[in-house]
């Protein structure tokens, strides 16, 4: 008797297995990109931010050719599940995201579900948006006030010495 383990091979398969099945897994990244479209910043799992990102820089890609073009509009309408928001990425977002070239969303690591499955999870924004940074950047450590006394104690210290010992 011979011991097998299956091997996963995709045979043409692509993206995560997340849901019941391929429908129930495009449904939930519609509901997902909705949720981003609307509040600009989401909390999810990090394999769900990950594979949203995905379809979230194409539509934005999509979107930048105009609410003329057919196929923009198509994807926008298929996409977005809230007719409403069709409005909103033509009118309000592509436009603040017309300098940007590729890399419309940030993800971010936050700290793992406390439930049971401790799944990670993730931050997913669109680049631009009103909302305060989750990473601040951290201050010139040269021109803070403490570290300028600290280097003027130095040279009087080097100064004194040089003088005293001559």
């Amino acid at each position: 008797m011979w011991l097998t383990v299956p091997v996963l091979i995709a045979h043409g398969r692509y993206g995560r297995r997340m849901g019941l099945g391929p429908e129930s897994r495009i449904n939930m990244l519609r509901n997902i990109l909705t949720g981003l479209v609307r509040h600009e910043r989401i909390e999810t799992t990090w394999a769900r931010a990950d594979e949203v990102r995905i379809y979230a820089e194409k539509l934005i890609d999509y979107a930048k050719k105009g609410d003329t073009d057919e196929k923009a509009m198509k994807m926008a309408s298929f996409w977005l599940t809230e007719k409403d928001l069709v409005h909103k990425l033509f009118k309000v977002l592509v436009p603040r995201l017309e300098s940007e070239q590729r890399g419309y969303t940030r993800l971010f690591h936050i700290p793992n579900r406390d439930s049971l499955d401790r799944a990670k999870m993730a931050v997913l924004e669109l680049r631009g948006n009103p909302f305060p940074p989750l990473v601040t950047r951290q201050p010139d450590s040269d021109g803070s006030l403490l570290n300028q006394l600290l280097r003027g104690y130095r040279e009087e210290e080097t100064q004194s010495r040089a003088a005293g010992g001559d």
